[in-house]
């Protein structure tokens, strides 16, 4: 949610005339602070992308393993996978809700690699 603070005054009480029980002097209207609320929306539908980062703790056996036991994808797949991440720095790794996402940022956490979700 976005707040902003709209200072607000009505130009046309500026210019009325005098009415004979009103003071000689033209009157005018108080500043008026008017809060504004913008609705921001959180998506939790596809497509959300769980991102690895590049390390140079981690094996490349000890990743494409976690990558397996995150996605369920196959060896060559994780292979391939872990390649993009070590010759990029990063690489999206799996694309899903953002539900699924969390659980599979939360097994590649399981060894300390260093995720992000995207969406």
């Amino acid at each position: 949610m976005v707040r902003q603070r709209i200072r607000s005054s009505n130009p046309m009480d500026e210019h009325r005339w005098p009415s004979a029980a009103a003071p000689e002097s033209p009157s005018k209207s108080p500043e008026i602070d008017v809060l504004v609320e913008e609705e921001t929306e959180e998506r939790t539908d596809s497509p959300w992308r769980v991102i690895l980062y590049n390390d140079e703790v981690h094996t490349f056996d000890e990743v494409i393993t976690q990558i397996i036991k995150a996605t369920g994808c196959n060896t060559g797949k994780a292979e391939e996978l872990a390649w993009k991440v070590h010759t990029n720095g990063k690489a999206a790794v799996y694309e899903g809700s953002f539900e699924e996402c969390f659980r599979v940022q939360g097994v590649l956490r399981e060894i300390q690699l260093v995720t992000e979700i995207e969406g």
